[in-house]
């Protein structure tokens, strides 16, 4: 199989791009410490960034912008369409759930 190194590489921007959005969403918060995610994002663990920060914003009741980062890194990264073969399930799901509630309320 070939793979398009640019097309992976521009995924890989696009996907860092909305987790950096998220992760700043939720810096400056008191008791929030993002350090893990930026190690995780400096090594290009894209899904481990974005598990850790659903977790985050789960525990730290983050705004539904937030949500919206993750969900569109979520969707970067193909983890709804591949969630039921890859360990994301959990997070993927929570921040269905987010999203859902949001909608609810509008």
């Amino acid at each position: 199989m070939t793979v398009d190194r640019e097309a992976l590489q521009a995924g890989w921007s696009r996907t860092r791009g909305h987790l950096d959005t998220a992760r700043a969403r939720l810096a400056g918060r008191p008791g929030i410490d993002l350090s893990v995610t930026l190690d995780f994002l400096e090594h290009n663990e894209l899904g481990l960034a974005f598990d850790c920060l659903v977790d985050l914003g789960d525990d730290h009741d983050a705004p539904l912008a937030f949500w919206q980062d993750l969900d569109r890194a979520a969707r970067e990264m193909r983890l709804y369409s591949d969630a039921l073969h890859k360990p994301h399930l959990t997070s993927v799901d929570l921040c269905r759930r987010y999203l859902a509630a949001a909608s609810e309320q509008d």
